[in-house]
């Protein structure tokens, strides 16, 4: 089984500015910086022939470059805890069409759509059962903005889980035009 999901990774220096914000929160696993995407569509696990097909699916999609640009942070909770602390990206109209085709292109394969509601963001940290104080650093780095940025190509992703978080590969490189 493949564990997949669909994202756009930043330029470096974009990356870097998320990594010189982190930190300060305990209980906060940072993501490093081969992990910092945003995330456009996750998958799941699928067999070996549905990721063939989810690749070659992806490669008749066709989008212009994104240009966006980072926006503010939040978090997102579970059952009442913090679970994620994430950064926003401006744009939200243009991600959202990007996501929609990849959605359908996905459902042509005959995989389900997408049923959750998709708020474009660049996860920074995850969090366990402990959680420090996101309100500081909500209220520390809420102002965060970059320079808009172009994202002209989205990746197909596979997650390997290990005992230090997930590591994750690129599958397959597709230039959007």
């Amino acid at each position: 089984m493949h564990r997949l999901f669909i994202a756009m990774r930043p330029p470096q220096s974009v990356r870097a500015q998320l990594l010189g914000i982190m930190g300060g929160v305990e209980g906060a696993r940072w993501q490093e910086d081969d992990q910092l995407h945003l995330t456009l569509r996750y998958i799941g696990e699928v067999d070996r022939r549905t990721a063939e097909d989810i690749a070659a699916s992806l490669g008749s999609l066709h989008h212009a470059p994104v240009e966006i640009a980072l926006r503010g942070v939040g978090h997102f909770t579970r059952r009442g805890i913090t679970d994620v602390l994430w950064v926003g990206v401006t744009s939200h109209e243009v991600v959202r069409l990007l996501h929609k085709k990849v959605d359908h292109a996905l459902v042509r394969v005959g995989l389900p759509p997408e049923s959750r509601a998709y708020l474009p963001h660049i996860t920074i940290a995850r969090f366990g059962k402990r959680v420090g104080d996101v309100g500081g650093f909500i209220a520390a780095h809420g102002g965060l903005t970059s320079v808009p940025f172009a994202m002209d190509w989205l990746g197909l992703f596979e997650s390997h889980i290990g005992h230090s978080g997930s590591r994750y590969e690129l599958v397959e490189r597709y230039v959007l035009s």
